[in-house]
């Protein structure tokens, strides 16, 4: 079977301001998290943050011309990168003043008039200055026999792209729930969903990470959904789909196809549903990613303290001929298997994003019944990364990850297990012979 793959460079706009809230999601909570706390170490708070208090001006140039170097935010030290974001003066006022009065903040709310003067005094004193500085720059150079190019500027985040059954168009994934088609060779992309026709904003905010057509031509998409209401608060989880397409036709609103739901994530950790896939079984394979980072309880009121849910962390399996399909948990231990797909013996292969303990991320072959080791042991190291790391049940075989012994294996002379640590491996596709070596 020939696979397609579609490969776009993507520059992340936003062209309304529906309210600051919606900005926050679409631009902010990715690092900063959909509460504002942040990820410890690594993104710093935005909940009852002392910087916001006495850095205002700082905080202000942050989104407009992008901020690095050490900061310190409630105590702590912080030393890293922010980009730039795409918003225009009015969108910015939304956003900040969303910011400065959720989470415990009780910050002076900003005016228009504020951020336009602050951003004249950036080194991009205004929107089209910022968007100007980052057009022509050089892609990576593609490999021999390959090309490389810019297709499409979008609009929104991107999570997953996919074939669409007509043969002629992409479908692109937004984390929110939009799903929009591309024609390669074609400029622009059109909504085919909105996530608005389907998801329910009383239920919480939601995040979209899988996309996916089966061979009878239905749609699927997963969603994870912060349900605030339920005590403790939960991660109301749904595989969506369509009817089966038709040529000459187009597919109605998806519908709920599996709900079920765990007890939401330890500040960032809300991995949540992602990846979907159909196997060479037939059968529907979904991501369940961790809810912690490592396996620890965490001290967020209202959240579970419980650690992992036996629905987290795990591959799921599903029957698509089901009346009522059922989740079969395959495999355990697997802390975000972002990215998997099957190689020309049926084997399937997945990428793990490892947690913030500097340990190398994993590409494991996942088998039935195996366990990989979260919240126990990461990579293939035997010491504890954190003193909460609880000792492996007696008896539990852990596998291993691959051994990366290539010359990109960490300068180690015994390999590494399997990736830089924080590389993030994403994305994983089998590319068979009909693909030229490069």
């Amino acid at each position: 079977m020939r696979r397609f793959a579609a490969l776009s460079v993507l520059i992340s706009t936003l062209h309304a301001a529906p309210d600051g809230a919606e900005l926050y999601k679409a631009n902010c909570a990715m690092c900063h998290g959909l509460e504002g706390l942040g990820m410890a170490g690594v993104f710093p708070p935005l909940a009852k943050s002392d910087f916001l208090l006495h850095n205002r001006e700082k905080a202000l140039r942050g989104p407009m011309e992008g901020l690095s170097g050490e900061i310190e935010v409630n105590g702590q030290k912080y030393k890293g990168g922010m980009p730039a974001a795409f918003l225009d003066d009015e969108q910015l006022t939304t956003v900040f003043n969303f910011v400065f009065s959720s989470w415990g903040n009780e910050v002076k709310p900003v005016t228009l008039e504020e951020i336009t003067t602050t951003r004249a005094k950036t080194k991009f004193p205004t929107l089209a200055a910022l968007k100007a500085s980052m057009t022509g720059e050089k892609l990576p150079d593609a490999p021999a026999g390959w090309s490389l190019s810019m297709v499409e500027e979008l609009g929104f985040s991107p999570t997953r792209l996919a074939p669409h059954p007509d043969g002629k168009r992409i479908l692109i994934l937004s984390m929110q729930g939009d799903v929009w088609t591309w024609t390669p060779g074609k400029s622009g992309v059109t909504h085919l969903f909105k996530h608005q026709d389907f998801i329910d904003p009383e239920l919480g905010d939601q995040l979209v990470m899988g996309m996916m057509v089966d061979d009878r031509g239905h749609l699927y998409l997963t969603s994870n959904q912060c349900n605030k209401n339920a005590t403790p608060v939960r991660n109301e989880m749904t595989i969506w789909r369509t009817e089966a397409w038709s040529a000459g036709g187009e597919w109605k609103t998806p519908q709920p196809w599996l709900k079920t739901t765990a007890p939401f994530g330890i500040g960032p950790y809300n991995h949540g549903l992602s990846h979907i896939a159909q196997g060479p079984d037939g059968m529907i394979y979904v991501n369940s990613g961790a809810r912690t980072d490592s396996g620890e309880a965490g001290k967020q009121p209202n959240y579970a303290t419980t650690g992992e849910d036996p629905k987290t962390a795990a591959m799921w399996r599903i029957d698509p001929k089901a009346e009522k399909p059922e989740i079969e948990v395959i495999a355990r231990g697997l802390r975000n298997t972002y990215g998997f797909d099957w190689d020309d013996q049926k084997r399937l292969l997945g990428v793990d994003n490892g947690p913030d303990a500097h340990c190398a991320e994993e590409l494991n072959l996942i088998e039935p019944g195996k366990h990989y080791g979260f919240p126990y042991q990461y990579s293939d190291w035997t010491e504890k990364p954190y003193p909460h790391t609880p000792d492996k049940p007696e008896g539990l075989e852990i596998t291993q990850p691959f051994k990366n012994l290539g010359p990109d294996a960490g300068g180690s002379e015994k390999g590494l297990a399997t990736f830089d640590a924080h590389s993030s491996p994403a994305g994983l596709v089998w590319l068979d012979k009909d693909w030229p070596a490069p």
